[in-house]
């Protein structure tokens, strides 16, 4: 049968449930094992879509289009396989679900409840992941909190999944806090035990405890104590201390034997772990020296989360080149033309990710400018590509008022604007390009060279391109449009020849970079400003 994990958390959030469901993943793949993630959230809305990122941070794109968490993100990154719509539930899409079936009569005039109808729904949507990847094991991950309201759905749902799934096929491992009082000069288990005795009130019982710590647990008896209140066998709990490094979790817990638990538990017989490349990776990232520096310019800095994918790639692509990248912070909503060399001095490349609304983006397009202007590696993403364009339109072209559609409606040169079919009468839900979208690179350009390849696949979140009715001037004035769809109709790719590195690009290849492979733009982007640095 077909195994599922589950993995929950007590005492606060952000403890780290989604790096130990993405370890877990990566050390069974490591077995051999075909490894499906997923996690369940608890929040009312359909999807992050529509969320700020201050709210929840980045929205994680997958290969066919669902707007996710960020936590798909190390899921990808640590297990390397592509997920899919089936890897993101919320409690707001089980009731759109619910809720259509009721109208349309499926429930035969039944009175619709949260037992069982909800979590059937729930129930459905994590066997559904098994089935559609055919998957030997499925990792969901509870979102929140345990005791939480809005968790208690899911909850009850993957008690019944372990039960239905019988002895052997399903397993429970819990996440919780243990706090070190450096007054006493002691680590303490109370919060553990209360939290393993609210989800044991829910009715489940772990068989694994995870215990999430800043500084090592020097007191073996500890764990023995954790053993015995909790119900779980003493090399079932789990310690997961705070590393320098995030891909350094699953070589740790492989040691601690977090894998061998779960193997034993789900009668797994397998064979030893081969985590050869994962331990080299961790041994580049080490071995790093000097440094590089890399703005990161944007509107949502103030909490990095928004930009996760985006500083990971960077990070993967230090790991390669064996350099340490620092991350500049800058805030382009205090970004002008004026300040421009204050604001980016000493740093040796200039990133512009994606993102919506116009706030920050003259200070997005002043970043531009100065990187175009005095020579310094410049990498746009999404948002990135659109005031790139802009910037080109007005200061080379001297188009003043060069905008977008979606700040400035009214202008002369909207040189970015709504995609072609679209209009401003439509939803902000469920309208945009997303995805994976098959690109066409033009011969003898540094996105040829990048990637090496004529056609490559990328994902997509935006609602915007550049407007073809200004694309033969733009090009004419020495902005090459390097990557188009097949068909030639939407520029996914701009870039300047004669810099030493200024490629801008529509989509976000920041989704497909992972620490074993790092992204061909990324890492063409921090070779520039590592020999940009060199020369300075």
């Amino acid at each position: 049968m077909r195994k599922y994990i589950f993995v929950t958390g007590g005492v606060v959030s952000g403890l780290g449930k989604g790096i130990t469901a993405a370890s877990l993943g990566r050390l069974l793949k490591a077995r051999g094992l075909k490894v499906a993630a997923q996690k369940l959230d608890p929040y009312i809305n359909v999807d992050p879509g529509t969320m700020s990122p201050y709210q929840h941070g980045e929205v994680y794109v997958t290969e066919d289009g669902a707007e996710t968490d960020l936590d798909l993100g190390h899921y990808e990154r640590f297990i390397d396989e592509d997920l899919n719509r089936f890897s993101n539930l919320t409690t707001g899409r089980v009731y759109w679900e619910v809720l259509n079936k009721e109208r349309r009569g499926e429930y035969l005039g039944s009175t619709v409840q949260i037992i069982p109808h909800v979590t059937n729904e729930i129930k459905g949507f994590v066997y559904s992941l098994g089935e559609k990847t055919g998957a030997d094991v499925v990792i969901t991950e509870i979102g929140g909190t345990v005791g939480d309201i809005e968790s208690q759905p899911f909850l009850e749902a993957i008690r019944q999944i372990g039960r239905e799934a019988g002895p052997g096929n399903a397993l429970y491992v819990h996440v919780t806090l243990v706090p070190y009082l450096r007054a006493s000069g002691e680590h303490k288990s109370k919060p553990t035990q209360h939290s393993v005795k609210e989800l044991q009130g829910l009715g489940i019982s772990p068989d694994i405890i995870v215990l999430r710590c800043d500084e090592r647990i020097a007191d073996a008896g500890f764990f023995e104590k954790i053993a015995n209140f909790c119900n779980v066998r003493p090399d079932c709990v789990i310690e997961n201390v705070t590393l320098p490094s995030l891909y350094e979790a699953p070589l740790m817990l492989e040691r601690e034997g977090l894998a061998s638990a779960a193997c034993r538990a789900l009668r797994l017989e397998t064979p030893e772990p081969r985590l050869d490349d994962w331990e080299a990776m961790v041994g580049r990232i080490r071995g790093r020296e000097g440094r590089v520096r890399v703005a990161l310019a944007g509107k949502y800095v103030q909490l990095h989360d928004a930009y996760l994918s985006v500083s990971e790639a960077l990070q993967h692509a230090s790991y390669a080149l064996g350099r340490n990248v620092e991350i500049e912070w800058v805030d382009t909503e205090a970004v002008t033309d004026a300040n421009a060399a204050e604001a980016f001095a000493g740093v040796d490349g200039i990133l512009v990710p994606g993102g919506f609304g116009p706030r920050g983006v003259e200070g997005m397009i002043s970043a531009a400018r100065y990187a175009r202007e005095r020579g310094v590696p410049y990498l746009g993403l999404c948002l990135g590509m659109q005031v790139a364009v802009i910037e080109y339109a007005r200061n080379v072209l001297g188009w003043a008022d060069a905008a977008s559609g979606e700040f400035e409606p009214g202008s002369a040169h909207k040189v970015i604007d709504f995609m072609p079919g679209q209009s401003e009468d439509i939803d902000k839900g469920g309208t945009l390009r997303l995805g994976a979208w098959p690109c066409s690179v033009k011969p003898g350009t540094r996105l040829a060279a990048l990637y090496g390849a004529p056609e490559i696949s990328e994902r997509h979140r935006h609602r915007y391109e550049l407007n073809n009715a200004f694309r033969a001037g733009l090009e004419a004035a020495g902005l090459t449009v390097s990557g188009a769809s097949p068909d030639g109709r939407l520029a996914e790719a701009v870039e300047i020849t004669e810099h030493p590195f200024f490629v801008a690009v529509q989509y976000h290849p920041e989704f497909k970079s992972r620490p074993t492979r790092p992204h061909p733009l990324f890492l063409g982007f921090l070779k520039a400003a590592v020999s940009r640095g060199e020369r300075s």
